[in-house]
């Protein structure tokens, strides 16, 4: 059948997407019209759909492929001319972003819940990127939210499963559906920006790497362009094929859930460089030889020495890193003589940012690291950057890092996360919080004095919107700081995040243990926001 049906339906009343889209746990979108409902509403915020282009793929996770074919027969039953959509349905965010932008495309519809576990108890999301290639911004995951809280219907074309594994074109109802290589326009890409000739040298001179892709969507990527590009030894990368479970592990790289690369990367025989991605290929982790090197660092030494790629040759219009992000990046920036900008967490905030020319990277301390080549954090692209450097430098990444930290100081850093805590709980204690702010600076807590104490807000200096209530500041005299938020990423109750810092510049000073420097400025913190007192946690969940 060709032509369009309606179907009438029922609201939903959780479909409020959040900084990542729509998440759930997959039994919440199995509900019958639920996927539909929200990828209806999705399309009645578009008004210029018709005829139009749309970008389509996830990261493989359980529910990917049936929520492919759903979308596929409601975008010809609204009209859209054409659907791009990976191969067996996959498309890493990064590759998407590239996509979207390369075919001028509406926007793209991405499926994933990034480094959430998988699997038919595991979590799922469904997110709009713009014609940038970037995030939504919130006046449309607003107007989303509102449109799915009256929806009526939803209209599609009634058509058996489409073939999503072969290359090409087919038609549904009067839509074109064309299956593409998931890896080739953003392989294109990356070797614009990186000088793909040193890093095969680099290579092909014994250098040796490991890439953990986590059973997750980056494992193709990471196979065609390091080992089939570069030449890369067969094996490089681990856990190269996307399993809809990401083969029972959480695809978080971190020194957590990555331990088998980590342990690897602290052993008699690691190898020269260590990287891993997570479930939709947005996020990285670094591991130098004995080093692991946090997301903080990383953007700091990427801001350093991109001039070496030749996609940054020209140097950086400025950077940005979210706020709960280390300084680190700044003091790199004022070397530079360029802008850094401070933003909420969020991608979409660099995204502006991005588009208006006033910075070339960005990133912040969840492993998210990007460029202006794409409108998402691209986890892969990091790791070639830093071959690159690697390449072009001639050293071995941890003496990179240490090289770095006798420039510029070191900002000793960690995050403490108190998973699915209690959610009255989690915001009582922010409440609290924020009414003690005013009368914190001064106050004297072990060896500790606070200095300054505040709720971040952000004024974007391109379209002068106001964003508020986007994390608690306590900086201290020491130049040290803590900042606590609850994170919307989960599924779950709240995470209360809590981050660390201390900038230590004394030759003698930068190579101690985090959680010896750290230890009083974690129980400041602790003490502060009477953590253990109001949500029962004595110890944080994970730390990174």
């Amino acid at each position: 059948m060709t032509t369009p049906t309606t179907v009438a339906t029922t609201p939903f009343p959780d479909q409020k997407p959040g900084t990542s889209g729509l998440r759930k746990k997959v039994p919440v979108f199995r509900q019958p019209n639920y996927v539909e409902n929200f990828v209806q509403a999705i399309f009645d915020t578009l008004p210029d759909k018709a005829g139009a282009t749309l970008v389509l793929g996830g990261d493989g996770r359980f529910l990917n492929r049936e929520v492919v074919q759903k979308t596929l027969r409601l975008a010809a039953g609204n009209g859209f001319g054409r659907v791009l959509v990976g191969q067996g349905g996959l498309l890493s965010t990064p590759a998407a972003s590239c996509v979207i932008r390369k075919a001028k495309a509406l926007g793209g519809i991405v499926l994933s819940a990034s480094h959430n576990p998988g699997g038919p108890d595991g979590d799922f999301g469904i997110k709009f990127n713009a014609a940038n290639g970037g995030p939504a911004p919130e006046t449309l995951t607003n107007a989303i939210f509102e449109r799915a809280k009256a929806i009526t219907e939803y209209r599609l074309v009634e058509a058996p499963d489409l073939d999503l594994d072969t290359l090409g074109d087919t038609r549904l109802g009067a839509m074109t559906v064309t299956v593409i290589d998931p890896v080739a326009d953003y392989a294109a890409l990356m070797r614009t920006l990186i000088d793909f000739d040193a890093v095969a040298r680099l290579f092909a001179s014994g250098f040796r790497m490991r890439f953990d892709a986590m059973s997750a969507v980056t494992g193709p990527y990471a196979t065609a362009i390091l080992e089939g590009m570069l030449g890369a030894p067969a094996g490089t990368v681990v856990n190269a094929v996307p399993k809809e479970d990401f083969g029972g592990h959480h695809p978080d790289p971190n020194p957590v859930h990555c331990h088998d690369l980590f342990d690897l990367m602290q052993g008699p025989d690691a190898p020269d460089f260590g990287a891993a991605s997570d479930g939709d290929g947005d996020r990285n982790m670094i591991v130098a030889p004995g080093l692991f090197v946090t997301p903080s660092d990383s953007l700091a030494l990427l801001a350093a020495h991109a001039h070496r790629a030749p996609g940054y040759a020209g140097g950086l219009a400025g950077v940005a890193r979210s706020m709960p992000t280390s300084r680190a990046a700044d003091r790199v920036a004022a070397a530079l003589g360029i802008k850094a900008y401070e933003t909420p967490t969020g991608w979409k905030f660099f995204g502006n940012l991005l588009d208006a020319g006033l910075i070339t990277l960005c990133g912040e301390e969840s492993a998210g690291t990007g460029s202006n080549h794409v409108r998402e954090k691209d986890g892969l692209w990091a790791v070639l950057l830093w071959l690159n450097i690697l390449a072009a430098t001639g050293e071995r990444a941890d003496a990179l890092v240490r090289a770095h930290w006798r420039t510029y100081g070191r900002d000793y850093y960690a995050r403490h996360d108190y998973e699915e805590v209690d959610s009255d709980a989690a915001n009582g204690l922010m409440d609290a919080l924020r009414e003690k702010l005013d009368g914190l600076p001064g106050t004297r807590i072990g060896d500790l004095t606070v200095s300054t104490a505040d709720e971040f807000a952000y004024r974007d200096p391109v379209d002068g919107s106001l964003t508020e209530r986007q994390g608690i500041r306590i900086g201290f005299a020491e130049d040290a700081r803590a900042v606590f938020r609850l994170s919307g990423t989960g599924t779950a109750g709240a995470t209360l995040r809590v981050y660390l810092e201390r900038y230590e510049n004394a030759p003698d000073r930068l190579d101690l243990a985090v959680a010896e420097v750290l230890a009083p400025v974690a129980a400041a913190a602790r003490a502060i926001a009477e953590i253990e007192p109001r949500t029962g946690r004595p110890e944080p969940s994970v730390v990174t």
